[in-house]
């Protein structure tokens, strides 16, 4: 654990605490000075020597209204813990949403078939249900790419992963990739309004991957510009199946083109918690991979994903 991660931890339990105790004077102090200096606080005791977990009493969430997700790492709250191969098993499935509960991922990604089965199994946790369109080619019709996005958030799905047209932008079909971008949106989002009886869309999210393997500089920006304009929430680098995957370089690429107010992942040869922390630094909010629990425990994986 950094120094960076453990602060985190630490205000993070703070905030917790003095929601449940207030201004008791039970609360979890070194002195009768106020907590509000990390440094002086025995929870920061308690972690310099030697803790490194803390009991906060999930058992009773309707007392204290908190998951214990909320006290995870901040970079498993950043990847998308995916299982995306043909060959992929039912039993697979069930382990990769075990594996996503207990280091609470920010998402399992599926095809689409296992979909109903991640979201069962995930149901009542924090882990979004992920799955593809479009996938691993982008070249389906715009009009089955949106049927297949309707189909999957009705199926349970939160997070939808399209592929672009590559071929198209690659042709300068730029109206054609936009719209193709703008059809899944709007099918996924109009899907999640009816699964909540005509609410609001219940936060879907929309990822656009580019293929960046594919693309030269110039494509990537102007796919980035393409997906931020037809409402997309993230561009994504790579589905992990062409001949390259995520750069650092590419990645700060994508984030200059849509600014600040889109997400950025990185997927595709993220084996490492140093490369994790390497797309990070150059601007990815969100990390896909198979390799998640190795990246966590600081291991190195030889996954292709």
């Amino acid at each position: 654990m950094n120094d960076q991660e453990r602060q985190q931890i630490l205000d993070r339990l703070r905030q917790r605490y003095e929601r449940v105790a207030g201004s008791s004077s039970t609360a979890l102090r070194a002195s009768s000075a106020p907590a509000a200096n990390p440094a002086h606080g025995a929870l920061h005791s308690f972690v310099d020597a030697g803790a490194c977990r803390f009991g906060v009493c999930a058992d009773q969430p309707e007392r204290y209204a908190f998951s214990s997700c909320d006290l995870a790492p901040p970079l498993a709250r950043m990847i998308d813990h995916t299982a995306l191969k043909p060959e992929t098993t039912q039993d697979q499935i069930r382990e990769l949403c075990q594996e996503a509960r207990t280091y609470c991922f920010a998402s399992v990604c599926v095809n689409p078939c296992h979909v109903r089965l991640a979201a069962d199994l995930l149901a009542g946790s924090p882990v979004a249900v992920c799955t593809v369109i479009g996938f691993p080619f982008g070249a389906s019709t715009t009009e089955v790419k949106a049927a297949e996005a309707d189909c999957a958030v009705r199926d349970g799905a939160t997070e939808v992963d399209m592929v672009m047209n590559v071929g198209f932008m690659k042709s300068g079909l730029y109206d054609q990739v936009e719209a193709d971008i703008r059809a899944v949106v709007e099918s996924a989002r109009q899907a999640g309004r009816h699964r909540h009886r005509g609410g609001a869309s219940a936060g879907i999210v929309v990822k656009v991957i580019l293929e960046t393997a594919l693309l030269t500089d110039e494509e990537k920006v102007i796919a980035s510009v393409l997906a931020r304009n037809a409402g997309a929430d993230f561009v994504k680098t790579s589905t992990g199946f062409a001949k390259g995957g995520a750069t650092a370089a590419d990645i700060a690429l994508m984030r200059r083109a849509v600014g600040p107010s889109m997400g950025v992942k990185a997927s595709g040869g993220v084996r490492t918690k140093e490369d994790a922390e390497t797309m990070i630094a150059h601007g990815a909010t969100r990390i896909g991979a198979s390799a998640s629990v190795a990246i966590l425990k600081g291991a190195a994986s030889k996954t292709d994903y």
